[in-house]
Formats: C-alpha cells, structure tokens, sequence
C-alpha cells in the first residue's frame, strides 16, 4: 500500500469529520438577545543494530525503549560506516540502517510465543515500517510483526529479541510525525493494538487502568456514561501507550496539562524482560525516583509499556465555544496571552492563521472568513462559562479583534471543534500529491506572539504552501510545510522553513518539540536545546537499562553523543 494511497482514503473517509454551516444559527453574538492475517513465516533479512540508525514507537506505539552499549564518540566515523543520522546539523532524509539475518531460533521462539499472531506479510511489513502521517522514511522495514495479547507474551518477547540481540520496535495508533516507527535495521516491529482492554475503573478515585492498545477516543466513549473523561486529546488514531511514548498533550494541555500530568502509574517491560511497576496508585507520592516521568516521553528507547493507570476528569457541566477573527496572526496571540494574563481558566485557545482557514474552506465548501481565527472554550456553571466569555469578547476588541461569535448548543461545539481536530487533512485540499512537514516548537507564553511574527514572514515569502495551528494558551505552535519529498529543492526549503523556527524559539528560550517527540526528526536539535552533558546524562541511562541496544535504536539520542 503506497502513503497516498493510503492518505487518499484517509482524507476521503475523514470529510465527514468537517462540518457544516458554522455560522449558522448555533452561533450566537453577545450583541444580540483488527484481527491480524496470519502468514506462513518466510525466513527473511533482518539486523542486528550495529549502531542506532532510526526506530521509534509511535504516538499510537506503546512502547518505551532504550539505547545501548556501543559509545558514539565520532559523527564522522559514524558516517563513514553508513548508519548515522539525526546527529547535529544532519539534514539527511532517508534514514540509514544496517540489516542482518533474523536467527531462525529467534523465529521460532517468536512462533511458539505468538502462534497465529505473526506475519511476514510484505504488505504488512511495509505498513508498519512507514509512519503514516509523516514523510519520514527508512532504507529498511521491519522483518517481522508480532501482536501480543498479554503483558507476558511482551515479556517473552522481548526477553527473546535481547538474547539475540535483534532490534524492535513497539507499534500503536501509527499517528507520530517524526519517524518514531521507523525500522531502518529491521528486526521485529511489536503491534501492541490487541492490547486494549480496559482492566479497572475507579469511579470515586477518578482513575482507570488500561492496557496500552486503546485509543484515547475509544476510551473516552466508554467513560462518558460514568460523567468521566480522559483531557488529552491528541490526533485522532492515537493510543494510549504512544502517548506515554511521546509524552503528547493536545488542544487541551492549557487546561489538564500534558501526559505527563494525567499518568498515574505505568508497567514496564524492560530489554531483560523484566516487568517493572513505576508507582502505586496513590494521587502523590515521594517513594524513590520518579520512574514514571522517566518512562513518559522516552519513546520505546527504554522499555515497552504494558499498562497505563490516567487520571481522569469530571465532564464539564456546561461550556461555551467561542471564534473570532483578527487582521494579523500577532494580533491574535496578543489575545491568547492577554486572556490568559487574566486568570480565566480557558479549556482551550487555539490559533489558525488565514491560509489553514482558507484550507478549511476548500476542503469543505465553506466561506468562513479568510482571516486569523481564534478558537475558544470556557467551561464551568453556565452562568461562570458566560461571564468568561464576556470578558473575554472585551479583550478581542480591545486588539483588534472582529466577528466574535458563540456556541452553546452540544452538536455546533462538537462540529466546531473538529476543524481544528482534522486540520491536516484540510491542508492537503490545498495540494493533494503534496506530503508535510510539520513544526512542533513552543515558547514561554510572553514570546509565542514574537515568534509567530517572525515565523509568519518567512511563511509568506516561501513558495512552498504553509499553514500556522498553534495550541495558544500554552506557547505551542505548529507550521504544516506542503512539499513534495522527491523534489530536492522542496525538501531544502522545507527544511530550512523548520530550522529557522527551530532556532528561533530556542533563542527565545523554547523547544524544539511541545509535543510531538523526537524521534529522528529532531535529534539534530538537542545538543543546542539542552547541551551535551544531559545528553550524555540520557545515555548513561539509556546504556544502563537497554545494554545490548535494541530498544528503538537510533531514536531520541543524536548519535554522535558519547560518555
């Protein structure tokens, strides 16, 4: 299956997301009263990670791995061996890696432990080796997928791939951007999506456990009828323990902060295939490192998580959404910062500049103005909702801000809210065969407005298509790049377009990534944003936990880092 292909029918299927008619009469102006195939294993070509060239769980991926033993001391000893990439200043597209024979022993301890759950299927391979919604990709796939059905089929698994020193890579929801499913030296790709069951609600405690294969989608359909939600609320797709990979957020980090803030406790299953529990389900504790927090955000490189323990939260008892429009991005995140300079506890306050709009429009057949939008929501008692959003009509108009409508009837907000949900695929209405690269970088609130400035005129200079989406209560915002990957003068532009905001937030004192990952994306950015002594802190770690190096090699830590 090519990626447009797959896009295609991705795009087609997700037009129904995009609603209509939304300035219609539920708006309000205050002015006015799978079961996998089963295959028969073919021996084919897999690797042993001689250096970590580039894997990575997914944001739907479950897992969280480690590095390794070997020290990379020299980026250009690496380079001349052929397998590095993602190291400072690499602009390399495809990644690199190194393949070797699978051991047919390992072959058939995987059959024993998986039965009917195994496939070599090219197809499927090919799946799993190309992230789908990233132009990221990888000289080799994954020799083998496995789908586990246990916490102790993980285990045995794992325990089998560190014996023979065989990479893997854990699998989810497949919706990361920045490679982090990549298989550059094959190995075994572990699709942990049969590993989604929900094990326990604690209603008066306001926490669930469930196991790393569900969705945050499905999960919130099952809490609804209890009055509980899960506030994360990444693409849609996205599983549960890719997000503890990734350490996500989503629209509604400004509010619930990110994964880091809503995981209670997590199981773990380390290279040795030893099974670790992070924490007791107390709300706090100070017993011991906080492995927890250790594991969120490590992205597959430090061990494969088995089972997630989130806090959950009581679904508002009523909301207000609220947009309006501006003359200028700057304008706009003037009065994101404002609003949330005045204490009101917004849910949401999302940004999109004038081309995203403009995208919206063509994807759907709407006329919303082509102007830069914010997006709002208030929550609490009706009455507090309201006043919120009074106050806040005051502060757009005192920065220029026009058009400010509302709605409070449930099927409007809903609508609403999934134009900013499938943002991305608007964007292709804009150039179908196009792919996208797409910026993560965050900024201390104060400096969100500045850098979307600067940002926005190299935007408009470019000839490549690019739209603005930024998270604006929290300083996070991202810039879809359209390019065509096989053009390099495409792929230069787009890559400068993504250093330039890159830099520019991190002399502002940012980050390269709110909320996306590493992966081998931004590898490349690390040495400058947290300098090369916790980088060699990470590696110490990563050494330490995955000795044998094939958990996710390859992503997270640039390779030239040496300790």
């Amino acid at each position: 299956m090519t990626f447009l292909s797959w896009f295609s029918r991705l795009r087609s299927a997700s037009k129904d997301f995009f609603y209509s008619n939304l300035r219609s009469s539920h708006f309000h102006n205050f002015n006015t009263p799978r079961s996998p195939t089963t295959h028969i294993f073919h021996s084919r070509k897999s690797y042993l990670p001689l250096l970590p060239a580039v894997l990575a769980a997914s944001v739907g991926s479950i897992a969280l791995q480690s590095h390794s033993k070997y020290s990379f001391s020299d980026a250009s000893d690496l380079d001349a061996r052929g397998v590095s990439f993602g190291g400072k200043g690499s602009t390399e597209f495809v990644v690199k890696g190194s393949r070797k024979e699978l051991p047919q022993e390992l072959v058939d301890e995987l059959k024993a432990i998986c039965q009917d759950d195994i496939t070599t299927d090219y197809d499927e391979r090919y799946i799993h080796g190309k992230p789908q919604n990233s132009f990221h990709k990888a000289v080799n796939i994954p020799d083998v997928v496995v789908f586990p059905r246990s916490e102790e089929e993980v285990s045995k698994i794992v325990k089998s791939c560190d014996m023979h020193k065989v990479p893997i890579v854990p699998y989810g929801g497949a919706t990361s951007i920045e490679g982090h499913t990549l298989s550059p030296n094959g190995g075994v790709c572990i699709d942990m999506t049969l590993m989604k069951s929900i094990k326990a609600l604690h209603i008066e405690d306001m926490d669930v456990v469930v196991e790393p294969g569900i969705g945050w989608m499905e999960l919130n359909e099952y809490l609804e009828p209890y009055g509980l939600f899960f506030p994360l609320d990444p693409g849609p797709g996205a599983t549960i323990g890719g997000m503890c990979a990734t350490r996500c957020s989503g629209s509604l980090a400004v509010r619930y902060g990110t994964m880091r803030d809503n995981v209670i406790n997590l199981k773990v299953v380390l290279a040795n295939g030893d099974i670790v529990k992070t924490a007791s389900r107390a709300r706090k504790s100070a017993a011991g490192y906080d492995l927890t927090r250790l594991m969120i955000g490590s992205e597959g490189t430090l061990g494969v998580i088995t089972e997630v323990t989130l806090r959950l939260q009581k679904i508002p008892q009523y909301s207000v959404v609220a947009m309006c429009n501006f003359t200028s991005v700057k304008d706009a995140a003037d009065v994101a910062i404002a609003t949330m300079l005045s204490g009101i506890q917004v849910s949401r306050v999302e940004l999109l500049d004038e081309v995203q709009v403009r995208a919206i429009n063509i994807a759907n057949g709407k006329d919303l103005p082509e102007t830069p939008t914010l997006m709002f929501e208030f929550i609490g008692t009706e009455a507090y909702s309201r006043e919120q959003t009074q106050i806040v009509q005051k502060i757009v108009a005192e920065h220029n801000g026009s058009d400010f409508v509302f709605a409070e009837d449930s099927d409007a907000k809903k609508e609403l809210w999934k134009i900013r949900k499938e943002a991305l695929w608007a964007c292709f209405a804009l150039e179908p065969n196009f792919e996208a690269m797409i910026s993560d970088v965050c900024v201390p609130l104060s400096s969100l407005a500045e850098l979307i400035s600067r940002s926005k005129q190299e935007l408009n200079a470019s000839p490549l298509v690019c739209t603005v989406i930024a998270h604006a209560g929290d300083g996070n915002f991202h810039t879809v790049i359209l390019f065509d990957p096989n053009i390099e003068e495409h792929r230069q532009e787009a890559e400068r377009l993504n250093q330039f905001m890159v830099h520019t937030a991190l002399a502002m004192e940012g980050t390269c990534t709110g909320e996306h990952g590493v992966g081998t994306g931004k590898m490349k950015y690390l040495e400058k944003e947290l300098g090369v002594e916790a980088l060699r802190t990470m590696k110490r770690i990563k050494a330490a936990l995955d000795p044998n190096n094939i958990m996710n090699p390859g992503k997270l830590i640039p390779p030239h880092v040496c300790f």
